[in-house]
């Protein structure tokens, strides 16, 4: 995992100020990526280029591949071989990996994808969007069996990036850490930590195939099946994998709140536009509106348990994303039923401020 003279990356705890996209290559190599695979896609592309600057001084490979596609397969590949691997794209990039994430799902291989999220559909902008929580949850021609944590801040890229890795080789899921390209190209000040200053232990990693011994005689076969012959076939598989999943659930599943106890009014946001949500709610109780947030950590498991009761006890919501109602379903998917009424602010590829969600808000007050 070191270098030869053993030394970690990060020792302890140390502050930096660094963009986002350095954030998750320090985060990678915190949490022992042994390899990263990679094809050039804006705004993900200083994930690349860090890594390929930092991960030689440790110990660690890199391999550009000649498309998406080939990365998402080389990824998985690389966690067959018992390797931490990983990859990061956006946008159309994202879609070009969902085949290989989707055969992750079947054959639970713990795969770990760093999204940085941009404008849609097709090419459209190189900026900005939360327009791939859709794609990034959903994509596969399966049934979702991922999980998806959303990051705000620098703080959320660097953990969530190192929680990735563990969770995803411990329950053997696809996991993503949905970012966005705000956070890739913005500075900000961040706590950078080995995880074991802290007191985590990453899941282990090991290889799948070439084991020693006999399947069946000296140990239990791997059966790392991607296709199948007879539908009860599959489906036993797949009812084993949900089974898992939802057994899984309630361990991954993170959410945030704040001003939450006496509030009549709740807003739910995630990502960076939580921030917004999170100053607007600041600004709302100082101007006399009980008004209360609720952020979602992870996308996929979504953490309806927690929502449902917030959601009965206020008078209105308000879902606000830079998407043209993608969260707004999850929500309402989740709230089925509840008669608290349900308003949205979308922004599909624009950048949300305090200052239009507090108007929103008191408009529609």
């Amino acid at each position: 995992m070191f270098t030869q003279e053993g030394t970690k990356p990060i020792t302890g705890e140390q502050r930096a100020f660094m963009t986002g996209n350095e954030v998750v290559a320090w985060a990678a190599l915190a949490a022992g990526a042994n390899i990263m695979y990679g094809y050039p896609i804006t705004p993900q592309n200083e994930i690349m280029h860090y890594w390929t600057r930092l991960a030689p001084k440790y110990g660690r490979g890199f391999l550009q591949t000649e498309d998406e596609i080939s990365a998402g397969f080389t990824t998985a590949g690389g966690v067959l071989a018992g390797k931490r691997a990983f990859t990061a794209t956006a946008g159309p990039g994202n879609v070009l990996m969902q085949e290989a994430m989707s055969m992750a799902e079947m054959m639970r291989l713990p795969t770990v994808v760093i999204v940085t999220q941009r404008g849609g559909p097709s090419t459209a902008t190189v900026i900005y969007s939360q327009q791939e929580l859709n794609l990034t949850c959903f994509g596969g021609n399966g049934e979702g069996l991922r999980i998806v944590y959303s990051t705000s801040s620098h703080e959320d890229l660097f953990h969530y990036t190192i929680k990735a890795f563990h969770t995803a080789w411990k329950y053997r899921f696809p996991t993503f850490v949905l970012g966005d390209g705000y956070q890739s190209k913005m500075r900000e000040p961040v706590t950078i930590y080995d995880p074991e200053a802290r007191g985590i232990t990453m899941a282990g990693c090991q290889p799948m195939l070439g084991l020693p011994g006999l399947p069946g005689v000296d140990r239990e076969p791997a059966h790392l099946r991607n296709t199948f012959n007879l539908e009860d076939e599959l489906y036993d598989r797949l009812a084993a994998s949900i089974k898992d999943y939802q057994a899984m659930a309630p361990e991954v599943t993170e959410w945030d709140t704040y001003a939450i106890d006496d509030a009549e009014l709740l807003i739910i946001a995630h990502g960076v536009v939580s921030r917004a949500a999170r100053a607007a709610v600041a600004a709302l109780r100082k101007a006399g509106v009980k008004a209360g947030y609720f952020r979602p950590i992870t996308l996929r498991p979504f953490p309806e348990d927690a929502l449902q009761p917030l959601a009965a006890g206020v008078q209105r919501i308000l879902v606000v994303e830079s998407a043209h109602g993608q969260l707004e379903r999850q929500v309402r998917a989740s709230l089925y039923g509840l008669a608290t009424p349900i308003s949205s602010y979308l922004r599909p590829g624009m950048g949300i401020t305090p200052e239009e969600i507090l108007r929103i808000a008191q408009h529609e007050g």
